[in-house]
């Protein structure tokens, strides 16, 4: 029996994770991928790992980007009712959007998932609960820059409100455990790095972000669009660049006295390849090395474990160096199994 092909076997990790129709259409692309003969050689032929680089989400992504576009009317409808025949309605956007499809796989997934700042926001709160002070906020594959503005939303964890009441974003995951300790979230400063970082400001670029979002989850896709908008009103600082030669030269500026320096990354890291990783370790060692009291250094990782089988939220604090499993996550923040430490 043939082994399914890298967007049926993903369906099932899509399944697991809560979706029904992305599953769906992975499925119906993966038996119609015959009308899409440039696409079917690219995904062939993809010389990397096609896990690590979410190449079924770029071909999620892809035809919801189609979906939206109300330029194939069948796919239209398919995506508007999420019912009928999947495999006729994709096939024609496959024949007929082949090329755009193609351009669209080549560029990694900028899902900028907002949903994620749960678990940043918790991990903020422990890291203040060892350093009562301020923290500068550096954050790694920053896409749109969405996570920076963290203060500007409100958020449940636990049974606990926390952050900014009456904001238009609410980030409020199934929690399990008990709630994290509540401290003030205090954000001097917040800065990222992005190989293509996302313009907020471009209509096609907020399309682009609205397309990575799954069809089938309206609640993420109205979150998405609600910090887009505190966004145009506050735009985040998200230079481009390469994270491994940015977060050295970021490390190495003066630390302000009384301010905790975070470095924070999201499903960033698996982007890399291994020298690259090392490279951001070495950085974050040789930074923790001149942390103290006074200047400490915080590191705050969600990010898949290395067999992919779980997304675990981990802090890390220097002078000591030492790291916590704070938590197991969704990979998208809809849920968080709290392990760490609580009021």
């Amino acid at each position: 029996m043939p082994q399914p092909g890298p967007l049926a076997s993903h369906a099932e990790v899509v399944r697991a994770l809560g979706s029904t129709f992305v599953p769906a259409v992975l499925e119906a692309t993966e038996r119609q991928l015959h009308h899409a003969p440039r696409t079917a050689a690219l995904i062939a032929a993809w010389p990397r790992d096609v896990a690590a680089d979410a190449l079924a989400m770029r071909v999620n992504a892809a035809l919801h980007a189609l979906a939206r576009s109300e330029a194939i009317p069948a796919l239209t409808a398919l995506y508007r009712t999420q019912r009928g025949d999947f495999d006729a309605a994709i096939g024609e956007a496959l024949a007929q959007g082949d090329a755009m499809i193609v351009d669209w796989l080549r560029d990694p997934p900028q899902t900028n998932e907002v949903g994620r700042t749960a678990s940043i926001v918790a991990a903020l709160m422990v890291a203040r609960r060892r350093f009562d002070m301020p923290c500068e906020l550096l954050e790694l594959g920053a896409s749109a820059g969405l996570a920076l503005n963290l203060d500007r939303y409100a958020y449940t964890l636990g049974g606990r409100e926390i952050g900014c009441s009456g904001s238009p974003v609410r980030v409020a995951p199934d929690w399990h455990g008990p709630p994290p300790p509540v401290r003030p979230i205090a954000i001097r400063s917040a800065r990222g790095v992005d190989l293509r970082p996302v313009d907020i400001a471009d209509p096609a670029a907020r399309a682009r972000l609205m397309a990575f979002i799954w069809a089938d989850q309206q609640e993420r896709l109205q979150r998405l669009s609600a910090a887009i908008a505190i966004a145009l009103a506050r735009p985040p600082q998200v230079d481009q660049g390469d994270i491994t030669t940015w977060l050295p030269a970021r490390l190495a500026l003066p630390q302000a006295e009384r301010c905790c320096r975070v470095v924070v990354h999201s499903m960033a890291l698996q982007y890399l390849d291994p020298a690259g990783r090392r490279a951001v370790e070495a950085a974050l060692r040789e930074a923790g090395a001149r942390a103290d009291a006074t200047r400490p250094l915080a590191r705050i990782a969600f990010e898949w474990t290395a067999a992919r089988d779980a997304v675990h939220l981990s802090l890390t604090l220097w002078p000591d160096g030492s790291t916590q499993h704070l938590a197991t996550c969704h990979a998208y923040g809809a849920w968080v199994e709290w392990h760490g430490p609580s009021d």
